[in-house]
């Protein structure tokens, strides 16, 4: 009797065993999670739209600051200088308008006995190129207004100030990047996953995140699926015809599919930046919640 007791308690035991290994193989096979991930935002290039010197520097690297602060004022002499002169000839040519029209006006009411039709013509033809020269004037003068403005320089988004190798008195030229700002609110998680994987994951649903600097997991939710990667396989020939790599059926491997992940929650205190890698593992209600982060301990 004992003896088949004994028996029974090992069959169940093998049994317990072999469903456990069937369905940790499974999981780990086919469950929506993978380490390739990576922690991504975008990157702001902060670049003049004129040129000078730079003046004043009122930012650090690695600082952070608000969407509207002040990064970099340019020089200014020259634009406002450029503003003067715009002024002035604002002023010229609305003086020369208002005497073009004057004039024109005048000769408008004399008889065909004091001017002739040629010179009224001329006259109001006259008049009107004035007030489009005074048009122009008005226009320069904004531009240049617009320029004066421009040298001071503002952060377009939250976040923080990135390897800043700007100095005081280095030139900046128009449209070269000078410093780069990672949008703070940017920050989110694209998880590669295995296509036998994909047909599990849908958009909305939530998923943790373990970063392999270890620490407590993200929490967000899936925010979009990709729906096209590089067939690196399947170039064009010399004569635009597809030039296909043979594959063997027993050695494909199944295609990585970027998923993007939205950060909900960081615990606070927690350092996360753009390029660190993480576990990503989508909540499906199947798969138990600790394997990821002992996956990702094991592997670091």
């Amino acid at each position: 009797m004992r003896a088949v007791v004994r028996l029974l308690f090992t069959l169940v035991i093998l049994g317990v065993g072999g469903f456990g290994a069937l369905w940790l193989w499974n999981y780990y096979m086919y469950s929506p999670w993978t380490r390739d991930g990576r922690v991504h935002a975008d990157v702001v290039g902060i670049a003049p739209d004129v040129s000078g010197f730079v003046r004043e520097l009122r930012v650090k690297d690695n600082q952070f600051v608000h969407k509207g602060d002040v990064l970099v004022v340019l020089d200014q002499e020259r634009y406002k200088l450029a503003v003067a002169t715009a002024q002035s000839n604002v002023a010229a040519r609305l003086a020369d308008m208002e005497m073009r029209q004057h004039i024109a006006q005048r000769r408008a009411q004399l008889t065909t006995l004091s001017t002739s039709i040629e010179e009224r013509e001329n006259s109001a033809f006259t008049a009107n190129g004035a007030v489009a020269a005074y048009g122009q004037a008005l226009a320069d003068l904004g531009t240049a207004k617009l320029n004066l403005e421009r040298t001071v320089i503002y952060a377009p988004v939250n976040g923080f100030v990135t390897n800043l190798t700007l100095v005081l008195g280095q030139y900046a030229a128009v449209g070269t990047k000078v410093m780069a700002v990672i949008d703070s609110d940017s920050y989110r998680v694209e998880g590669y996953f295995e296509e036998t994987k994909i047909s599990q994951i849908r958009v909305d649903q939530l998923a943790k995140m373990y970063l392999m600097s270890g620490g407590a997991p993200l929490s967000g939710h899936v925010e979009s699926i990709s729906h096209g990667i590089t067939d690196r396989d399947n170039d064009n020939g010399p004569e635009l015809l597809a030039s296909v790599t043979p594959t063997f059926e027993w050695v494909r491997l199944a295609q990585r599919i970027p998923v993007r992940v939205h950060i909900d929650v960081i615990p606070e205190g927690m350092q996360v930046s753009s390029g660190m890698t993480c576990t990503v593992a989508v909540q499906t209600g199947l798969s138990p919640p600790l394997l990821p982060s002992l996956i990702n301990l094991a592997w670091r």
